[in-house]
Formats: C-alpha cells, sequence, structure tokens
C-alpha cells in the first residue's frame, strides 16, 4: 500500500507541477512511517532546490543555565563524519555545489541548504550523514565551545556579567522582559555544558518524529521513494515534554536608563506596552496597527517635527509575554520633546481612532504585498518554515484572507486597549555625553590645577 500510495505522488509531482508552481499556498506534505514530515513544492524555478530540515528544539527546551546546549549541538553537528573533520565534511559539500548552514531559535532548530537540483540527493545523503554519524568527543565540543562563545559576544567577563545582574546594558525590550521574569537574567555560559548532555539532547530530540524536511524547487521525481528509503529508515522515539514557557511576574519599573556604549550624543527612547489580545485575527490586527503607527511615526516625527530620521514600531515576544513598542533614535536634548509627541499620538488614537482612510490604504498595500513578497525558491522554503503552524490540508492558510478580515472597528479597539495601558519608558543613552565628557575632564583639570597650586604654596611655605 505505501509503495502504491509513493507512486501516486510521483505521478502527482510530475503531472502538476505547473499547476503547484502558480500556486505557493499549495505543499504536498505528508508524514513518514516513522513520523517525519515531509513538504514538497516543486517550482518552476530550474536548477535549484532549497532545503530546510526543521528540528522541534531550540532555546526555549532549557532552562537559563543550559539554553546554549542546542545551540552548541548545532555547531558540532558540522564538525565532521570522518577522520577528515569539519574540512573534510565542507569540502564535500563544495564538490556538490551546494551551500548550508544552521540556526538554533528559541522554538526550533534549522538546518538550511541550498543545493543544484542535479546533487540534491546526494546533498540530502550528506545532510543525514552530519546527523546520524557525527561522532562526539571533548576536543570537538571544546572546539564548538568556542565558536559559541565567539558568537555570543566573546568571554563574559565580570564586568558584564554585573551590568547583566544589575540589568543596565541590555537592549530596551530585552532588559523589560528580564525584569518581568520573562527572559534570562545572564547570558548563559557553556563551559559547563558536558558530552553526555548532547548525546542525550540529540537522541532525546533529534528523531524523526519531532522533524519537518521542507523541500522546494527543481525537485527530483524519485525524490518520494529516496526519502522514504533514506529518511525513512531512521528510529522514532518519545519526544519530551516541552518545557513550559515563563508568564509575566510581577510589576516592572515605568521608567528606566539604560546605558549604551560609552560616548555619545543620540538616544534611543522606547515606549513598550504588553500586547493585549483581542481575538480573532488577533496576528494580523497586530500587524496592521504595526503598518500605521509605523507610517504615523514617520509622519510625526520625522516630517512634522524633524526629531527622528527613521522612528519604528516592533513587536518582539518573550516566553509567553509579547511586546508592543513606538520607538525613536533622537538627540540627547529631544527626548522629552519626543515622548511628548509619543503620548500626544497615543492620546489622539485613544480618543479619535484610526484614520479610516489612512487604515484602508495600508491595509490594501499589506495585502498587494502578499503577492510578492516572498520570490524565489529559498525565500519559499523559509515563509514554509516560519509558517508550519499553518498549513494543514494540503495547504497554508493566506496570510493575505486574514490582512482583508481585519476590519476599522477592531484596529481602532486594539489601539484603544493597548493605549489605556501606561506602558514602560526606557531610554538607552550612552553613559556620557560629549557635552558632559568636556565638563568631566575639564572639571578634573580643574581640581587637578588646584592641586598644584596648593602644592606649590605649601612648598613656598
Amino acid at each position: 500500500m505505501l509503495s502504491l500510495f509513493l507512486r501516486c505522488l510521483l505521478l502527482h509531482l510530475l503531472l502538476a507541477s505547473t499547476a503547484l508552481a502558480e500556486d505557493r499556498l499549495q505543499v504536498e506534505g505528508y508524514p513518514l512511517e516513522n513520523g517525519l514530515q515531509l513538504l514538497l513544492k516543486p517550482t518552476a524555478e530550474r536548477g535549484h532546490v532549497a532545503i530546510r530540515l526543521v528540528v522541534g528544539v531550540g532555546f526555549d527546551n532549557f532552562a537559563c543555565a543550559d539554553r546554549e546546549l542546542p545551540h552548541l549541538l548545532e555547531h558540532l553537528l558540522f564538525s565532521g563524519i570522518d577522520a577528515s573533520g569539519e574540512a573534510g565534511l565542507e569540502a564535500r559539500m563544495q564538490a556538490l555545489g551546494g551551500e548550508w548552514n544552521a540556526f538554533t531559535r528559541n522554538g526550533d532548530t534549522g538546518f538550511v541548504v541550498e543545493a543544484p537540483a542535479d546533487n540534491q540527493r546526494a546533498v540530502l545523503d550528506l545532510l543525514l550523514a552530519s546527523l546520524i554519524n557525527t561522532e562526539l568527543d571533548e576536543r570537538k565540543v571544546a572546539a564548538a565551545k568556542r565558536v559559541v562563545e565567539r558568537e555570543n559576544g566573546g568571554h563574559y567577563s565580570n564586568l558584564q556579567r554585573l551590568l547583566d545582574q544589575q540589568n543596565l546594558s541590555r537592549e530596551a525590550h530585552q532588559q523589560l522582559a528580564v525584569e518581568l521574569g520573562l527572559d534570562c537574567a545572564e547570558r548563559a555560559a557553556v563551559e559547563h555544558l558536558g558530552l553526555e548532555q548532547l548525546e542525550r539532547l540529540r537522541s532525546d530530540w533529534y528523531v524523526p518524529n519531532n522533524m519537518t524536511l521542507i523541500l522546494v524547487g527543481d525537485l527530483d521525481p524519485r525524490l518520494p521513494a529516496y526519502l522514504e528509503r533514506s529518511y525513512g529508515a531512521l528510529a522514532a522515539a518519545e519526544v519530551p515534554e516541552p518545557r513550559a514557557l515563563a508568564d509575566a511576574q510581577g510589576p516592572a519599573a515605568a521608567r528606566r536608563s539604560l546605558i549604551d556604549g560609552l560616548l555619545g550624543d543620540s538616544a534611543s527612547l522606547h515606549w513598550i506596552f504588553a500586547e493585549p489580545w483581542v481575538g480573532e485575527h488577533d496576528h494580523e490586527t497586530w500587524e496592521l496597527l504595526r503598518d500605521y503607527l509605523d507610517w504615523a511615526l514617520y509622519r510625526e516625527l520625522r516630517i512634522e517635527r524633524g526629531l527622528a530620521y527613521g522612528p519604528w514600531s516592533e513587536r518582539s515576544q518573550y516566553a509567553n509575554g509579547s511586546f508592543f513598542s513606538l520607538n525613536a533614535e533622537v538627540a540627547r536634548g529631544d527626548l522629552e520633546r519626543t515622548e511628548q509627541a509619543l503620548r500626544a499620538l497615543g492620546q489622539r488614537l485613544q480618543r479619535d481612532g484610526l484614520d479610516a482612510g489612512t487604515f484602508r490604504r495600508l491595509q490594501n498595500a499589506a495585502v498587494a504585498k502578499q503577492g510578492w513578497a516572498v520570490q524565489g525558491n529559498s525565500a519559499l522554503a523559509d515563509y514554509y518554515w516560519n509558517a508550519l503552524g499553518d498549513y494543514a490540508d494540503g495547504r497554508f492558510s493566506d496570510p493575505a484572507e486574514g490582512l482583508r478580515a481585519v476590519s476599522l472597528e477592531q484596529a481602532n479597539q486594539a489601539a484603544r486597549r493597548l493605549f489605556e495601558q501606561p506602558g514602560y519608558i526606557r531610554i538607552e543613552q550612552p553613559l556620557l555625553s560629549v557635552a558632559g565628557l568636556y565638563w568631566a575632564v575639564g572639571a578634573g583639570g580643574g581640581l587637578l590645577l588646584v592641586g598644584l597650586l596648593f602644592a606649590c604654596r605649601r612648598r613656598q611655605a
């Protein structure tokens, strides 16, 4: 029965590839017997295949102290499958004409591969070998730790740890998340992570029933049978329960100044709110409100007041908390005027609502953008990766439909609920302004001069 299914799928890929290419939301998807989910999308773009292997494990699956484990394993899986090591593995990929990389995110780890269509099965063989044939040892682990440490900003000094403990040196949104208990208070270290933990991570989470393999482009008609023989031979296993994400705990300071460098006359002002749930089409509502506020900030702060060159609104998420913010980079001397302008904008939207004509124009632009925003096999594969939760019955949900469904009334409700909150003000600025530095140098020089004069008088006396 399985071989009959594969033959039918093969025939469908051969006969329907042109039709499939015209509709990016229609994707052939099915699970192998071991639970590995396949998504196959033939396109009209010849000669290239984009491959994404998504493993359902990321930073959020581990406590703060161990959250770098999946990132460390990601690097180790490129360390080599035989005596030729990492260089030999990379040389094999180069010989096949492909490129690869990997990224660990909060909820998953993705292996990103670009391959010539002629070698797609050989590239998939190499990817599979790196997953199952990489032997871990202390030497490889030590080398991977050094790489991860560099990627995370270098050696974690005692000074940086002290600043993190005081929660003064982080980007504004992350600082607020830490203050609310939604993010880790210190950078996760890698020194204590051991070989046994990494092996257990691989055996627990790197199992086929916790993976999705996405292939987009000039697909080989023999792929279904090949994937059944190769990736279908992986042994399924019970996946650990996901770790519960943190909820916001306790209050945070309404206003804080954060250190961003040592010297400068610029500052970043952030007015951050908890993003409330607004019901059906929640995501699309906030996306449209973000577009609206981007335009409102640009018009208000740049065109009319000349305070900021590129103000922006932003959505961010930490654990179970979502933030929506208004942001502007301004001169230190303009901070007060900028904050007044932001508050006036919020009061106006809460009182009068969104301008109907502007909202419709931006909504139509957002809908139109869906027709061209995702172009090429690689972008399409990344889109599928990020939208896996919206896939069902052979199709991804249409984002344009969700955007069209948002009414002006729902957007006004979201704006009112947002700005009825006081929000949190976070100001990022260097420790000293240029004027402050001149004052400090002048004061120091003055004190030194006074000291020298006093010493000279004592000698004369």
